[in-house]
């Protein structure tokens, strides 16, 4: 059984989630980032981290893409163009959403508060908003998911995004990336990794 540190309200939910439509048994351990807790799986403190054996891995996009590959779903295979595909749109969401929430998160609350720079948090508003119309082209274009007619690991981490960007009150996302956010959301192993 894999053990995931961490709690819901954070990227590990990204974990508890792929475990979940993978079918896989999990304990999560309730660990806050920079508690004592997660410190003993990850010297930074950073959350998730997913416990396999021995094994102890860290940060949540590698951790799913682990899970995927040794469970073989939500994934195309390693070595195929699509899976390069699937590996640009995984990169293009952590740079062009993930990036831009964290470093809202971190001018917010994260940062001690003499280093946080409010003055920016616009920007990123106004950059998730341009990407965010970008997303609602790609599903245009793709289908029911971002990579097809499958579900995959850059829908999770998309789902995951927007919905933090939703908690952050980032500006209103297009409707057509409303409907794909609900209709993932109404999943049976999403509502099971919230309900962890």
């Amino acid at each position: 059984m894999y053990r995931v540190i961490g709690t819901v309200k954070s990227r590990a939910f990204r974990v508890l989630w792929v475990l979940e439509e993978l079918g896989q048994p999990y304990e999560l351990v309730e660990a806050g980032p920079r508690s004592d807790v997660a410190r003993e799986f990850n010297p930074l403190g950073k959350i998730p981290a997913l416990v396999d054996g021995d094994a102890v891995l860290t940060d949540s996009v590698a951790i799913m893409t682990y899970l995927a590959d040794k469970h073989g779903g939500l994934t195309a295979p390693a070595g195929t163009p699509e899976r390069a595909k699937q590996d640009a749109m995984t990169l293009w969401l952590i740079d062009e959403m993930d990036a831009l929430l964290w470093t809202a998160s971190k001018h917010a609350f994260v940062l001690p508060e003499k280093l946080r720079v409010p003055d920016v948090v616009p920007t990123l508003h106004k950059e998730f908003a341009r990407n965010a119309e970008a997303l609602a082209g790609m599903l245009e274009q793709s289908g029911d998911f971002l990579m097809g007619d499958k579900i995959t690991l850059p829908d999770l981490l998309a789902v995951h995004c927007l919905g933090w960007a939703f908690g952050a009150e980032f500006p209103p996302l297009p409707e057509p990336v409303k409907a794909y956010s609900r209709r993932l959301r109404a999943r049976p192993a999403f509502r099971a990794a919230a309900a962890a």
